[in-house]
């Protein structure tokens, strides 16, 4: 055992814990055998709150660029002369790029360690951010370049939350991954409200250009930090990439064709599905619902108070989760019942939202609708380390792209429907049928038994 653990000279940053098993590498012919995990390392507390607090802030950074577009969309049509069509076609680019690196970005994670994609990753998406000003005054129709960018920030940003969840599945103990998740969650939140406090004044102030530079100028300051300070320069290399990518453990390849025949994987693919298109949907449409509701209503008040509300929810289902599990309640029940409330309890405001005459219990059942959703960061978010670990990035990719895709779609159809009925009753009715549906299948045949064990081969 000595003789083999000098044969190995991958050394792990310091502060790393490593866990055994038989891993098996072919380099050049030579066969070689070392001790390793299906994890690899899991972080130490203290280093795992400050991973925690950085991915937090990248989560955040990542949401100001990703809304830098959205937020001035408005001075942009002014400017360029877009109609509202072009100005779709602008900001949807972005999720057709996002749909096609999730699966890659979760594999990438899964084989060379999710921080490292995202240290990749990270400065792509800022430099991306910060020269989409300089795309419109390149010669080309700003339209054309616009959408380019867009769509390529999409793909470059595509591979960030299965990052995090490989990161998550690998690094943190089973027990502290709830709150991790839901920590790392209340990232979008803060996004959301810096870009719509801070990136409005910006905009006000300096010029729509702004945006997009600080969005870009923090993300490189954040991957310059983790750079010196928490991967230490020489552990990510080049050579080390290679290694990691090529020595994959034979012993534990998983069979993707038997994973899916799994009834417990596809109740939380169809539930991460409905959920994440009904929310994207709200979303979308929720500033036009306001509008045309509450036409006098002060726009910030709507667009901050239901992410305000999702930051302590996020942490309290990620606590009380991780709560309930170390009590020994199990563990498939606990993601039950969040997913419950994530989806059938939230059902309920969003139906009473359009039966509200009223701008105060409007806005007071959307923060709650809000807020109760953010329990899926409990869920089904949280069941894919469950089922399985081992290839967590990959499959959060494989239901994160669905989503998207079938996101996109329900976008479009209920703005078919709200031109065709005027109603958005039946828009919010459908909402709340898709989440039902959804829940009510993981409920039924969700599980949290692990399905991905390795194959002898």
């Amino acid at each position: 055992m000595a003789a083999e653990e000098e044969a190995d000279h991958s050394t792990p940053p310091v502060g790393f814990v490593k866990t055994p098993f038989i891993n098996v590498c072919h380099t050049s012919g030579l066969k070689i055998t070392h001790i390793n995990d299906n994890a690899t390392t899991l972080w130490p507390r203290p280093l795992a709150q400050t991973w925690t607090l950085m991915l937090l802030l990248v989560t955040c950074f990542l949401f100001w660029s990703r809304m830098a577009m959205p937020i001035c969309a408005v001075t942009l049509a002014k400017e360029f002369g877009w109609s509202k069509t072009e100005t779709g076609v602008v900001l949807g680019a972005y999720f057709w790029g996002y749909c096609f690196t999730q699966v890659l970005g979760g594999h990438a994670s899964d084989r060379i360690g999710g921080e490292r994609v995202l240290l990749l990753s990270t400065p792509s998406w800022a430099v991306m951010t910060a020269i989409t000003p300089l795309l419109a005054n390149i010669g080309l129709r700003p339209l054309v370049t616009m959408t380019v960018s867009r769509f390529l920030l999409g793909a470059i940003q595509g591979v960030h939350y299965p990052s995090l969840v490989s990161v998550c599945a690998q690094r943190v103990m089973e027990g502290e991954r709830g709150f991790v998740m839901s920590t790392l969650a209340c990232g979008c939140y803060l996004g959301m409200i810096l870009v719509g406090c801070v990136g409005s004044l910006m905009l006000d102030w300096f010029g729509w250009e702004s945006v997009f530079y600080g969005a870009g100028l923090l993300a490189l300051c954040w991957t310059f930090c983790v750079w010196k300070c928490l991967l230490q320069g020489p552990v990510f290399s080049l050579d080390s990439l290679w290694i990691s990518n090529n020595c994959v453990p034979e012993s534990t390849r998983i069979n993707w064709l038997y994973l899916l025949r799994e009834p417990s994987v596809w109740a939380m693919i169809i539930s991460h599905l409905c959920f994440s298109s009904t929310y994207y949907t709200l979303m979308s449409w929720l500033p036009t619902f306001f509008k045309e509701m509450f036409p006098h209503a002060k726009d910030w008040v709507f667009n901050v108070i239901p992410w305000i509300v999702a930051l302590p929810t996020s942490l309290f289902g990620g606590s009380i989760s991780d709560h309930l599990i170390r009590q020994g309640c199990g563990t498939a029940a606990v993601r039950k019942v969040m997913q419950f409330c994530a989806m059938g309890a939230a059902s309920v405001f969003i139906i009473l939202l359009c039966k509200t005459s009223s701008f105060v219990q409007a806005v007071a059942c959307v923060s709650v609708a809000v807020g109760l959703s953010t329990f899926n960061n409990s869920g089904v978010s949280m069941n894919v380390h469950d089922v399985a670990p081992s290839c967590a990035g990959a499959l959060f990719g494989v239901m994160n792209t669905c989503a998207a895709f079938t996101g996109l779609l329900m976008v479009c159809m209920s703005g078919y429907i709200i031109e065709i009925t005027d109603s958005w009753v039946t828009v919010f009715s459908v909402l709340a049928v898709v989440n039902i549906i959804g829940v009510t299948i993981f409920i039924v045949l969700g599980d949290a038994k692990r399905v991905d064990q390795p194959q002898i081969i």
